[in-house]
C-alpha cells in the first residue's frame, strides 16, 4: 500500500501529541492489562478523529512516530487500520463484526493490465466462489463491482472507513455500492489488481473458513486447501478479467495487511517483467541493459528510504527508457546507515538492508548491469502532467522514463 503523504506541520496538535503518547505508553507497558488500558483510550480517540474526518491529525502522529519510534508507530498504525477496516454493528438487535476484505490478484504482462467495472455475471461468479471457498458459514457479504489498481483503492484511513461502511450498507439493504475513484491508473508491466468486499459475521462466530476448523492445530493446512481451491476455481474467471496477462491469485484477507502482502510479492515480478518487456520492445538482450537504483523518501534529512526506483537504460545511451518502483513497508529496510552507506557497505545485507540486496541480486540474475553512482537520496517526485513517478538517471537527475520512438509500437506503455 502507498504510504500516506505528510499533510500537516512539524508541530503536533494536542490530539496528535496524545496519540503519540498513548502509542509510546502502549508499547512500553509492563503488562497486558496496562497495554490494553492504553489501547482502549487510543481507540476512543482514533474513532472520534476518523468520524470527524480529521485524517491530517492521524497522519501527523503516524509520520512523527515513523521517523522516531517504529515500535510505537506499529502500535498506532495497528489501531488506526483496525478501526478503518472493521467495526461492530447492531442489526435487528443482533451484534455483527464487519471487515473490509481485499481479494488480490498479481498480474504481469508486456501489454497493459486492465482495471475498471466488471460485468454482473463475473461479479456473481466470483462472489459465489468467495462465499463457498473463503468465508465461514452464516457470513453475509457484498463485493464491489470493479477491479481496482492500487492507486484506485481508498487511500486514506477515512476513505477506507467510508468504503467499509458503504459496503456494509450494501449488505444490509441489498443495494449496489461502487468505489468513488474513477482515476486512470499509471500502467505497469507487473502490478496488483484487487476486488474489494465487506463481510459481516455474527459476533463470536468465525469470518473465514479456516477459522471454523474445529481442529485449530491444522488451520494452516485448511488455509492452504482454501487457497488451492480458490486458485483452481477462480483463475478461469480472472483470465476473463485480465486477458493477455499472467496471473497469480493470493488468499483474500483484511484490507490493509492483504494489500501490503500483495505489494511485497509483486516486487520481484516487476523487475523480471520489465527486463522481459524491454528485451522484446527494444529488440535487444538483457546484457545490453543497465539500471540505476535510487533511494527515495519524503524526509531527505532522515535515514529512511520509503521506496527504491529502478531506472533502465541501454548501453551506449544514458536516456532512461523505463522505470519501476520497489516500495518499502514498515521497518523492513531501516537501520542506522545512511542511504550512501547502504550502497557502499558490503555488510549492508547483515544490517537489515535485505531489499536493496534483493534488487541487486535480481538484476545480476537477469544479466542486467546496475549503476550505483546515484547514491544521493531523492525526493519522491512525480510527473505533473500524468502522475507517473520520476526516476534517477546516471547523472543523478530526476527524469521521465520514455521509450524511444523506434521501440515496437504494440509494446509501448506509459
Amino acid at each position: 500500500m502507498r504510504r500516506l503523504s505528510r499533510t500537516g506541520s512539524s508541530r503536533l496538535c494536542p490530539d496528535s501529541q496524545r496519540l503519540v503518547s498513548l502509542a509510546l505508553e502502549m508499547f512500553h507497558a509492563s503488562s497486558l492489562l496496562e497495554s490494553e488500558f492504553c489501547r482502549k483510550k487510543m481507540e476512543t480517540l482514533v474513532s472520534r478523529l476518523l468520524h470527524a474526518k480529521k485524517q491530517s491529525v492521524l497522519n501527523d502522529a503516524i509520520e512523527y512516530l515513523f521517523s522516531s519510534d517504529m515500535d510505537a508507530y506499529n502500535c498506532l498504525l495497528e489501531v488506526v487500520e483496525a478501526l478503518s477496516e472493521s467495526a461492530i454493528i447492531q442489526v435487528d438487535d443482533k451484534e455483527y463484526h464487519v471487515l473490509l476484505v481485499a481479494i488480490p490478484i498479481l498480474a504481469w504482462t508486456r501489454f497493459s493490465i486492465p482495471s475498471g467495472t466488471l460485468s454482473p455475471e463475473l461479479i456473481e461468479a466470483v462472489s459465489d466462489r468467495f462465499g463457498a471457498l473463503i468465508l465461514a458459514d452464516n457470513v453475509r457479504f457484498a463485493v464491489a463491482p470493479g477491479l481496482y489498481a492500487v492507486d484506485q483503492l481508498p487511500f486514506t484511513h477515512v476513505d477506507v472507513m467510508a468504503v467499509t461502511h458503504g459496503l456494509v450498507q450494501s449488505i444490509i439493504q441489498h443495494s449496489r455500492f461502487e468505489l468513488a475513484s474513477k482515476q486512470e491508473t499509471v500502467p505497469f508491466l507487473a502490478d496488483g489488481r484487487y476486488l474489494i468486499a465487506a463481510v459481516m459475521a455474527p459476533a463470536g462466530l468465525p469470518v473465514f473458513r479456516w477459522q471454523a476448523d474445529p481442529d485449530l492445530v491444522n488451520f494452516e493446512e485448511t488455509k492452504d486447501d482454501c487457497l488451492e481451491q480458490w486458485q483452481k476455481q477462480v483463475n478461469p474467471l480472472v483470465s476473463e478479467m485480465l486477458p493477455g496477462c499472467n496471473v497469480e491469485l493470493l488468499l483474500p484477507g483484511g484490507f490493509f495487511n492483504t494489500c501490503r502482502i500483495a505489494d511485497q510479492l509483486i516486487r520481484p515480478s516487476s523487475i523480471r517483467a520489465a527486463v522481459h518487456y524491454l528485451t522484446y520492445a527494444l529488440d535487444t538482450q538483457p546484457e545490453n541493459l543497465c539500471a540505476v537504483v535510487g533511494g527515495f523518501g519524503k524526509n531527505l534529512d532522515g535515514i529512511q528510504v520509503e521506496e527504491y526506483r529502478i531506472s533502465f537504460y541501454q548501453k551506449g545511451s544514458d536516456k532512461i527508457v523505463y522505470g519501476i518502483v520497489w516500495p518499502i513497508y514498515g521497518s523492513e529496510d531501516f537501520d542506522s546507515m545512511t542511504w550512501t552507506a547502504q550502497l557502499e557497505s558490503p555488510l549492508a545485507i547483515k544490517r537489515g538492508n535485505r531489499q536493496l540486496a534483493q534488487i541487486f541480486d535480481l538484476l545480476r540474475e537477469l544479466g542486467v548491469a546496475y549503476d550505483k553512482t546515484a547514491v544521493e537520496r531523492f525526493a519522491m517526485e512525480f510527473c505533473e502532467d500524468c502522475g507517473a513517478p520520476l526516476f534517477a538517471d546516471t547523472n543523478g537527475e530526476l527524469v521521465h522514463a520514455e521509450m524511444p520512438e523506434d521501440a515496437k509500437r504494440e509494446a509501448q506503455l506509459h
